[in-house]
């Protein structure tokens, strides 16, 4: 962070990875000098699996790529953990864990996953891979909204599930399914980011032009719509196809993915969209290790949530520490998926080469 004195006035350059951030992009975050990763597997956490129909240890493996929310003055993170089941990455059963935090980086971690594939209306979706990568956000009444990929090995489905108190979720099946006669309900689907703001010092989901809206995809950002939050739209054309809202870059950090991360969020600059984006090995940006993930911003119209306005040409999080470059994906990854506001701070967690959870701080006041 620099500051700079002209006329009188300190105004305020904040600069993140090595760029200037614009006035409506979030940061700089930084990593806490202690704590990180804040979650890492761990042997000792054993339930019975409903799927296997035997005591399992569910995180032994991996933990990663997580959610997060705030509750009662807490932060609650939502990981993916995996099991010892399979090998590679995509290969195991994925179970989604709980933990929470007063200071958001000592976690105190239920010993049982609180999202999982069992025997009811989703098997068919979700065994034997399991419920991975989830995002989550919640409504003014109380309720915590997930989005997450259902995986049977074959197709990844976006999913919903809704809970009050973040330890029971009620499955509501793939997202897409009741969309145009279930057109997209065969298709890859995953990475949602649902549009929040900032109320009385608290986030919520919020809407545009009376309808939810969330973006979402991996290789590209495309959007929906929703009225209930359960049941979604995708945004399409004229022809009925889905419509890019933003792509790839060739020699760009984010040139072969631009994938969704946590829950956008309406600012008066706009609606600001925190994304993944990896370095094609062979038309990435040269000084980021290829294949790596790193992290980016977006800018949209808050008016035409679809009009992309401008894009950071940098990523303002990149992999740097031991952790985030070793484990499952040792090319680098700090992929975002969590972000939680509280105490006019933002708490940013990622996974850390598919293997551990990281965090990185925001305090605007600095």
């Amino acid at each position: 962070m620099k500051k700079m004195w002209l006329t009188g006035l300190m105004l305020l350059s904040v600069f993140a990875n090595g760029q200037q951030l614009p006035d409506w992009a979030l940061g700089p975050f930084v990593r806490p000098q202690h704590g990180n990763p804040v979650i890492s597997p761990r042997s000792s956490s054993e339930f019975k699996c409903p799927m296997l129909d035997k005591p399992i240890n569910w995180e032994v493996n991996d933990t990663f790529n997580p959610a997060a929310t705030v509750k009662d003055g807490k932060i609650y993170v939502l990981y993916r953990a995996e099991d010892k089941r399979g090998e590679g990455i995509g290969n195991r059963t994925s179970r989604i864990g709980l933990a929470e935090s007063v200071d958001g980086i000592r976690m105190n971690r239920s010993t049982t996953p609180v999202l999982y594939p069992a025997r009811d209306g989703q098997a068919e979706q979700e065994w034997y891979g399991g419920c991975e990568d989830p995002r989550v956000a919640a409504t003014s009444d109380g309720r915590f909204i997930m989005l997450y990929t259902m995986w049977n090995n074959k197709v990844p489905r976006l999913g919903v599930a809704i809970s009050r108190d973040l330890k029971n979720w009620t499955k509501h099946g793939a997202a897409f399914a009741k969309a145009y006669n279930g057109k997209f309900y065969n298709m890859p689907t995953k990475s949602a980011s649902i549009l929040t703001k900032i109320s009385n010092g608290k986030q919520y989901i919020t809407r545009v032009k009376g309808k939810y809206w969330m973006y979402w995809g991996e290789d590209n950002v495309f959007a929906a719509t929703s009225q209930d939050l359960i049941n979604w739209e995708p945004l399409v054309s004229s022809e009925g196809e889905l419509i890019k809202l933003m792509s790839p870059r060739a020699g760009y950090f984010d040139s072969q993915l631009t994938e969704c991360g946590p829950p956008a969020i309406l600012t008066n600059k706009g609606i600001v969209l925190l994304y993944n984006g990896k370095n094609r090995a062979t038309e990435g940006d040269k000084n980021y290790t290829a294949n790596a993930y790193c992290a980016g911003q977006a800018l949209f119209d808050a008016e035409h949530p679809e009009k992309l306005l401008a894009r950071l040409d940098k990523p303002f999080l990149i992999p740097t520490e031991s952790f985030e470059k070793s484990g499952q994906y040792p090319a680098g990854t700090v992929f975002i998926e969590g972000m939680a506001y509280l105490r006019k701070k933002w708490y940013l967690y990622y996974g850390c080469a598919d293997s551990r959870v990281g965090l990185a701080i925001y305090n605007p006041k600095h």
